[in-house]
């Protein structure tokens, strides 16, 4: 049906007439891409601060063309998750949903690993010692904290911009909440992921157990996990389908996943961004209720003209890479 509509008379006139459209003498397209290194080259060359982004927890630059780089900005601490991180994670990401330049977002942590999770010493007043006496109070209080964490990852998933972790050493504890809610998943070879949380006296409660068995598909393996917080290396994360691909190093990590940001920033925003939507609506409803919900989305969605743009290149033979899609 999505077919037959894209393909009505209005888009077959409105091609027929830009393919006819005469090509200016001496224009020639140049459809070479840039290089993964070349990618990479830039986004290390240009480390300013993208604007409005300003933080203590977190640095935000310009990794290429609709592309942010957001990383964990706390080597010295292993990138623990401090009280300014729950905050600033939240302002971040709700500015990069409202972005209509970015595309596609890269996640990383500074220095020697990704994150080593919760920042103890710097949480511990507001988890430990609630100020009220009264037990139902103090219930209330720590319930609506969880609720604020929480919102912390479901950010990630409410921004419609694709989100692409890239793991290199530890990914301990909150980092596996951080990275269960990206859709794509990179690490390195020295990565490990660890379900911290039993081992401090808690249930993990930001994440990791309502997304990690629909990730990797395996209930006995994350309850392993989980119970016993044990070490998952590289090649288990891969092996199991928590991570897609698995690098030597970081540099070439980082190098692969600019690279496949540059490729979806390449794409339809409207087309990228809803699939996202529609990925995301599948997986918590059922098969039925997601196709309504498709429906309902596309008959706006289809009357887009990255539609028009997107065809007429494929029968240009033309890499999306040189083609304007207006902002999103």
């Amino acid at each position: 049906m999505a077919a037959a509509v894209a393909a009505s008379h209005t888009l077959r006139g409105l091609l027929t007439r830009r393919l006819a459209a005469p090509v200016q003498p001496g224009f020639r397209f140049n459809l070479r891409p840039m290089s993964s290194s070349a990618l990479h080259e830039a986004s290390k060359a240009d480390p300013t601060e993208a604007p409005g982004h300003s933080y203590e927890s977190l640095r935000v630059t310009s990794a290429g063309k609709h592309i942010l780089h957001v990383q964990l900005n706390r080597p010295e601490k292993r990138n623990a998750m401090n009280k300014a991180f729950w905050r600033e994670m939240v302002e971040c990401f709700h500015k990069i949903a409202e972005d209509s330049q970015c595309r596609a977002v890269v996640i990383s942590g500074a220095g020697k690993m990704f994150t080593a999770g919760i920042d103890l010493m710097d949480m511990a007043s507001d988890l430990i010692q609630p100020q009220e006496d009264d037990i139902a109070r103090k219930s209330w209080y720590i319930h609506n904290l969880i609720t604020k964490y929480q919102e912390t990852f479901n950010v990630l998933e409410k921004c419609s911009k694709p989100v692409i972790s890239a793991t290199h050493g530890g990914c301990i504890g909150a980092g596996v909440d951080l990275i269960t809610a990206c859709d794509i998943r990179y690490c390195t070879q020295d990565a490990f992921f660890q379900v911290k949380e039993v081992d401090i006296g808690l249930a993990a409660d930001v994440g990791t157990l309502q997304r990690l068995p629909r990730i990797i598909g395996n209930q006995s393996l994350v309850n392993e996990l989980a119970f016993t917080c044990r070490k998952m290396m590289a090649e288990e994360a891969l092996s199991s389908g928590l991570v897609s691909r698995m690098f030597p190093d970081q540099e070439t990590m980082l190098d692969a996943a600019f690279t496949l940001a540059a490729e979806i920033a390449s794409k339809s925003p409207v087309a990228v961004q809803s699939t996202k939507v529609n990925l995301l609506y599948s997986r918590d409803h059922t098969v039925s209720e997601s196709l309504k919900f498709m429906s309902s989305w596309n008959m706006s969605m289809l009357q887009t003209e990255d539609i028009v743009k997107s065809v007429q290149a494929a029968m240009e033979k033309k890499d999306l890479k040189n083609v304007t899609f207006s902002k999103l």
